[in-house]
């Protein structure tokens, strides 16, 4: 395999990890000079569509939120980023990792995703600085 075949399944391995597929449509909310590049890109490459803007009206399967200690409510933007989601759809929140500035407790995370009535799945390290959480809807509140 070339280097360059072995990178492309590398950088598609970042969005393969958030188990993106092809055709999904995604929104970015939080967008900021720090955010990760590489899996902002492997996502467009693996479902082979632009990421929305957080100024998009659309219904989406995925919503892609960077948040940071001292950004806000996370209650409120987990709220406001539940409105987009289509019947099934995710939201993966996207933290700074620990010791990082920035970081959010997980216990935070749990705290707020809960009010919202979200229910976390799974939490993964979605980049080098960035630790990522599935948040979904329950299935009896769909």
């Amino acid at each position: 395999m070339s280097a360059t075949a072995g990178q492309a399944q590398g950088e598609r391995g970042l969005a393969e990890r958030l188990g993106l597929k092809p055709g999904q449509v995604v929104q970015e909310i939080g967008w900021d000079e720090d955010v990760d590049d590489e899996l902002r890109e492997s996502i467009e490459d693996l479902t082979g569509n632009e990421l929305l803007d957080e100024e998009s009206d659309d219904v989406v399967d995925v919503v892609l939120l960077w948040w940071r200690d001292g950004d806000g409510d996370l209650f409120d933007a987990l709220s406001d980023a539940m409105r987009a989601l289509a019947d099934g759809g995710q939201i993966w929140l996207l933290t700074p990792k620990a010791g990082r500035d920035g970081h959010v407790e997980p216990s935070d995370i749990g705290e707020d995703a809960a009010t919202a009535g979200l229910s976390q799945t799974s939490s993964i390290s979605a980049a080098p600085d960035w630790s990522g959480t599935r948040l979904v809807t329950p299935k009896g509140k769909r």
